[in-house]
Parts: C-alpha cells; structure tokens; sequence
C-alpha cells in the first residue's frame, strides 16, 4: 500500500533477520506465542487511514445511539445477563479486512466485539520489529494523537480505574492453555495485575478473593474480564466457586454483557460503504439462490467458531436457532501487501480503549492479520510463510 516502506522493508528482509525478530520475541518469557507471527508489519497509507477511521466513526456512532441498549437487549436474554452493567463498553475491537469493490481499495466491517484484545502484547510486538528495522520509528502504529507513553497511560486507566493492581485481576479459562497468553504475561509484566484462573477465585458472601505468590487472600476490587463464555459453558469439568450472574461486589473492565451487545448482532443494523450485507436467520424471506455468494455465522462465536464458508441450503435449514445466525455477504478481500514471494490478503483490527468517564472511546492502536488462505484465520494458513498476526505502521 505504501511503496516506499514496502520496498524498504523487503529490500532488509531476511530469514535470519525474522529469526532474531522471533528469537527476541521469545526471550521475555522465554516462551513464543503458540500463534504464528508474520515476518512484517502492514504499512497504510493516508488513503486507507482516513477510510479505516471513517468506518469506525460511523460503527462508534451506532453503538452510542440512546437507543442501542434497548436495540441490543434481546443479545442478553438468550445469553448471560450479568449484574452491574456500566454506561459503555471499555473495550472495541473492530475488524475491517481490506478488499476490492468496482476496482477500488476499501475496508469492509467483517465484524465488531465488545471485548478485549491483545493490548500489551500489540504494544511489544512493535517495539520488536523496531529492533530489526530501525527505519520503521519514522511511522507509528498508534492513531488519535497517541504515542507509547500515552497509549500505556490510557491502558493503565482503562484497566485499572485507579485502583491498586494487586486488587486487579486478569481473569481467564486455564490461562496457560490459552493462544493469547503472551499478552497476559505483558498485561503482568507492564502494570502489575495478577492472571488468575476462574478455578482459583474464592466467594465469601458477596466478595471475591485469590491468592497471591505469598499464599495471602488478596480482595479482588475489578475484573479484567478474558473469560469467553462459550468456553466455559463446554467445559463442565471446571469447579467454580461463584457465578458471573451473582450480584458480586466488583467492577468490571470490561462488563461481560457487552461481550454480546456488541458482536455480529448488530451487523444486520449497519448500512453504508464500509459495512456488509448481512441478514438474521429469522429474517431471511428466502434462502438466496447464489449462496456461494454468502457466508454463515453464528452471532457470539469466537476466532471463527461455528463459521460455515461454503455454505449451502441444508445448512440454513439445519440451524434450529434462527435469532443466533447471520446470512453474511462474501467479500472480495484484495491481496495488497507485497511479499517476497506473491501477494498476501489483509485484516486491520483497530483496537479502541474507553475508560470511565471519557465521552468517546480512543482509537488507540491496531492488531493485523496476513492471510494466503481462502480466509483470515491459522487453519486456513498452515505451512504458509507472510502469514500470521502482526501490526499496522501508519504514515
């Protein structure tokens, strides 16, 4: 997209140079993400920027119509309903892949989570790639006037909302078995929170408590919530000492039921350049002739989950809960990065922080992932090299 650093950068590359970029990687934990990381970053030109910032701005919008709760309620009935909801979500990851429409680069909404992110991890992934490239400090990952020392400072608050650390936990599913855990170990390494498993939290009357390094119960004040609960409702082997429906007393960053309100729910809701056709289930008139024009999706799914590309009418028909799926458009995604080899299709995940008390949520930073494969995803790349997760370099 940007000739000069894309040049630039191919021109530098070598296998022993993402060698030492992994190798460095690795060396903070002494463990590399079970992920595959791409050998570069994505450089975005002004043009797409603005385009890309456009489409958020019309997405945040919406979600901060007066009426988006009441438009979103029917996500809560049929799935966890979680007491203390706040006024907005904390957490806005919003996935755009890069395609062609009449011959023209745009970004497309492939979808929007209320949820967190790889935060830390995004942040140390660039300054890894800055080691190997030098060059790259004349761009930035970062938008809305943020450099490192803020965007740190605007995750630290979001995060913690003013209380100390230790009373701070990130919560998770078997933390250690987890692909994102490396942005656990940063979230750990960078502000102090504790990573704590659903199993080892302990309930007295309404409280929450675990137990530190030292064997001392510490009170638990908020919840970095990581618990995806499509997870855990298939996992019945797991003992837990409390509910996520109890009315606890505890803040959440980032309140579970936005996990839902903002999803692939609201897709069918969005209309404009940027955003894709998509219809519920239980509104679908007809089953279209063409469905190899379409994709099927479950609504609060996650990584891909449940999501059927080649899909075909028995599949519809087979879907007996009609208010959880979406009939989505295809979308052209256009192969616009250059790599040494062949050409590679793009996603940019903008990630979007809103702590307490701010008006609007700061697009802060970026998640990107490269692709070979028919879709974004490690299934659909194995044994491929130029693909994985990286980052976004604006101009």
């Amino acid at each position: 997209m940007v000739t000069k650093y894309r040049e630039l950068f191919n021109s530098q590359f070598s296998q022993e140079k993402y060698e030492a970029f992994l190798k460095d990687l690795a060396h903070d934990f002494n463990y590399l993400p079970s992920f595959r990381v791409a050998e570069s970053p994505f450089f975005i030109s002004e043009k797409l920027k603005g385009q890309l910032l456009e489409g958020c701005k019309q997405l945040v919008d919406f979600i901060k119509r007066e009426d988006f709760k009441a438009l979103t309620q029917k996500s809560l009935l049929v799935n966890y309903h979680v007491p203390k909801e706040n006024e907005h979500t904390h957490f806005l990851a919003i996935d755009f892949g890069i395609c062609e429409e009449d011959g023209e680069i745009i970004p497309k909404l492939i979808e929007a989570q209320g949820f967190p992110s790889i935060f830390n991890y995004q942040a140390h992934l660039h300054k890894k790639f800055l080691k190997q490239y030098p060059f790259l400090e004349e761009l930035s990952p970062y938008l809305d006037g943020i450099d490192e020392t803020s965007y740190y400072a605007l995750l630290r608050r979001t995060l913690l909302n003013g209380i100390a650390p230790e009373h701070v936990i990130l919560l998770e599913i078997e933390p250690e078995k987890q692909n994102t855990k490396i942005d656990f170990y940063y979230c750990r390494k960078d502000f102090g929170i504790p990573v704590v498993c659903v199993t080892e939290v302990i309930k007295r009357g309404n409280q929450l408590f675990y137990t530190n390094e030292r064997g001392k119960e510490v009170l638990i004040k908020r919840i970095y919530n990581r618990v995806i609960f499509d997870e855990l409702e298939n996992r019945k082997d797991l003992s837990l000492q409390f509910s996520f429906i109890d009315d606890l007393e505890v803040e959440w960053a980032g309140h579970p039921n936005w996990f839902y309100r903002i999803s692939k729910f609201i897709l069918p809701h969005l209309s404009g350049p940027y955003f894709i056709e998509s219809t519920l289930l239980s509104d679908l008139e007809e089953i279209p002739e063409d469905l190899e024009n379409y994709v099927l999706k479950p609504l609060f799914s996650f990584s891909g989950a449940g999501v059927i590309y080649n899909v075909n009418r028995k599949d519809i028909e087979g879907v007996m809960q009609k208010d959880l799926y979406i009939l989505q458009k295809k979308v052209q995604y256009k192969p616009v990065l250059q790599a040494i080899e062949g050409n590679v299709k793009v996603e940019v995940r903008l990630l979007l922080l809103w702590p307490d008390g701010d008006e609007n949520p700061t697009i802060a930073s970026n998640v990107v992932r490269l692709s070979r494969g028919e879709m974004i995803g490690v299934k659909f790349n194995k044994d491929r090299d130029w693909v994985g997760g990286s980052i976004g370099l604006f101009v």
